[in-house]
Parts: structure tokens; C-alpha cells; sequence
């Protein structure tokens, strides 16, 4: 979405104040303008990966930004879902619990867990197979998250709700 100009910006004299680092012409937007671009709420991409239910559209991304090596949405997760076993690739993943109560199935035969809560920040390095869920029976979970370069998903083979340690009596 092109932004809307409210002033025309004035020509900028390189002092020592204001110095450009680097190149940024590859972000100039049709208008030959380079500046922020702003997805409104309700224009998000719902195109984005899968990973068995969780719905994730994308405020910043390659699909409708000028951005080449992020990508940062919100996911959505109903009470009591639980992803498919996957893992992002090569990409780092931050996530942010809006709110909600979540868990991350991790490890030897996802034996591990970490449980967050609404204002928890989580960390979840590359290529680490892992499972998400809602901790909850009645209320969504909701995550802002962010990936870089892209929102990579890479589905595997699942695991039973059975074989997972706490997940049936949580």
C-alpha cells in the first residue's frame, strides 16, 4: 500500500546532523518516494504458510511490503488447538503472547514444554521441530510474531495428542 504524503517532504541537506548510511533505493515506491508503508488493520495478507489450523496473516512481508528479510504477523490459535509438528527453516522466530496462555512442545520425542502467558516473549531458533498450543478449552490464543528472512513453515510427520507429556489432562 503506497503511503499517503501529507506534506511534501523537503530536499534534505546533508550536514553533519544527517548522514544517509547505506543505500536504501531499493525500498523507493512507485512515486520514486522512499518511507514507511503502512499495512492498514483489516488490508493484513492471509496468504501465509500453515502449520494445521493456526490462521497467521502478515502486516509486514514480502507479499505486500517493500520488505525482503522479515516477515512479523499475528497468529490465531482456538481454545485447544495444537499445530502439527513443524519447524521454520533457516528462520528465527520471535514470538509475543497478546493473550492467551500458550505452550511449545520441543525435543527428544517432544518431551520438553515451555508454557508462556499474555506479556511472555519466546525465542525459537531454526530448523528446532516443535508443536504449538492453546493451553486453553475456551478462549484463543493470540501471538504477534516475526521471522527472518520469511514466514517459513515446514510441516513433518505429527505426534499423537497421546504421546505428548501433560497435553491431555492440562
Amino acid at each position: 500500500m503506497e503511503p499517503v504524503a501529507r506534506h511534501q517532504p523537503q530536499p534534505v541537506e546533508h550536514s553533519s546532523k544527517y548522514r544517509l548510511e547505506g543505500d536504501n533505493s531499493m525500498y523507493r515506491l512507485a512515486s520514486g518516494l522512499v518511507a514507511p508503508v503502512v499495512t492498514r488493520g483489516g488490508h493484513e495478507d492471509p496468504g501465509t504458510a500453515d502449520s494445521g489450523g493456526a490462521v497467521r496473516i502478515s502486516g509486514v512481508s514480502i507479499q505486500h511490503t517493500p520488505a525482503t528479510k522479515l516477515w512479523f504477523g499475528k497468529v490465531s490459535n482456538e481454545p485447544g488447538y495444537r499445530s502439527v509438528t513443524h519447524h521454520h527453516g533457516e528462520a528465527e522466530t520471535g514470538g509475543y503472547v497478546l493473550s492467551g496462555r500458550a505452550r511449545i512442545y520441543f525435543g527428544e520425542k517432544f518431551e520438553d514444554y515451555v508454557d508462556m502467558a499474555e506479556g511472555d516473549w519466546v525465542f525459537v531458533p531454526p530448523f528446532m521441530p516443535h508443536i504449538e498450543c492453546n493451553l486453553s478449552r475456551s478462549k484463543p490464543l493470540t501471538w504477534m510474531t516475526t521471522r527472518t528472512p520469511e514466514n517459513i513453515v515446514v510441516n513433518l510427520p505429527d505426534v499423537a495428542d497421546a504421546d505428548l507429556r501433560d497435553w491431555l489432562n492440562r
